[in-house]
């Protein structure tokens, strides 16, 4: 082993668990191929109008975005819409990747880095299904070791050009986009029923309430009130105004069986203008709802969302679930 070789490993065996390696080496110990690279464009030839698709791959999955007549979607999610900006931002980052640093690397350390299969593959095609340009994604790079490498905010990212695979460079962008996980790459513009005059909620175990009011302005009234309940206006508030603020945080695979929409929380909204919201609010999967819906709207964004199963934040929606004793006013205990 050459005096190179063993400063390189030396390099390449200070990554921690799961971080990056800290990549220090002067411009003037770098040999003629490494110092040309600096600053130069690692994929030289990509340009935005030509990518007709995104392929991302892990370990244990895979996505595609792709552009269609209607916009940007995703393949693996039955066509549902992608987030066009983070689409063209993540293009515009990937033909501005320049080389902050570049050496030689082996099997070992490329498996070390996550610069072989183990790593996230990005391919970039064209409309006739070829590759325009491949890059793999490994660990993350940083200046300095970070307390929890998994949490901290990188400083670049450590990536591998597959047409070079004896070289590995590290990028200033920590391309933090680049993951086959939907909920990086979807539209999360959700349906909205906004200015609501009636709502109904029922849960499964038969506990429901309903409420209405005949205006924009005009208070909300508990619909067959029983003797002592009084509607809590503010929780009425809450409940209706949430609809108008949904967003989505995923969506669900095509075939997903354990949705829990069997046997749903049902909540059907009328706005003041006349539109029919029917919700069907399934498990809660982490942090999000499993949910589907109709309306009655023309809207075509809202008719797209409608043959999907959404997965809305639970934070959005846990107002409206409510159950009836908690939609009303809590009565005081008074002192003696």
């Amino acid at each position: 082993m050459n005096a190179r070789v063993a400063l390189i490993l030396v390099v390449l065996l200070a990554v921690l668990g799961g971080a990056a390696i800290l990549y220090k080496r002067q411009d003037a110990a770098r040999g003629p191929d490494a110092s040309q690279a600096l600053g130069q464009p690692l994929l030289k030839s990509l340009k935005v109008a030509d990518v007709a698709a995104i392929r991302i791959s892990e370990p244990k999955t895979a996505l595609t975005v792709k552009r269609k007549d209607e916009g940007w979607v995703i393949a693996e999610r039955a066509d549902f819409p992608a987030n066009a900006a983070a689409v063209r931002e993540f293009l515009i980052k990937a033909i501005e990747l320049k080389a902050g640093g570049s050496e030689p690397i082996g099997e070992k350390d490329r498996a070390r880095l996550n610069l072989d299969s183990s790593g996230t593959q990005v391919e970039f095609q064209g409309a006739d299904g070829k590759p325009l340009a491949r890059i793999i994604v490994g660990k993350k790079y940083f200046k300095r070791d970070p307390d929890d490498p998994a949490k901290a905010p990188a400083d670049g990212r450590f990536v591998l050009i597959p047409d070079q695979p004896e070289r590995v460079f590290v990028v200033a962008d920590p391309l933090a986009q680049a993951s086959a996980q939907s909920r990086a790459w979807i539209d999360k513009t959700a349906f909205k029923a906004e200015k609501v005059g009636t709502l109904e909620v029922r849960h499964p175990d038969g506990n429901a309430w309903r409420i209405e009011r005949s205006g924009d302005n005009a208070e909300w009234k508990l619909a067959a009130a029983r003797p002592g309940e009084k509607l809590d206006i503010s929780r009425a508030n809450a409940a209706s105004y949430m609809l108008s603020q949904l967003e989505l945080a995923d969506v669900a695979p095509a075939d997903e069986k354990d949705t829990g929409l069997d046997k749903p929380v049902l909540v059907n909204a009328t706005t003041l203008a006349g539109a029919r919201y029917e919700i069907k609010v399934g498990k809660l999967m982490g942090e999000d709802y499993l949910v589907s819906f109709t309306s009655s709207t023309d809207d075509a964004l809202e008719k797209r969302l409608a043959r999907h199963v959404l997965l809305i934040p639970k934070a959005k929606l846990e107002d409206t679930l409510k159950k009836r004793d908690d939609m009303l006013e809590k009565k005081q205990d008074t002192k003696k």
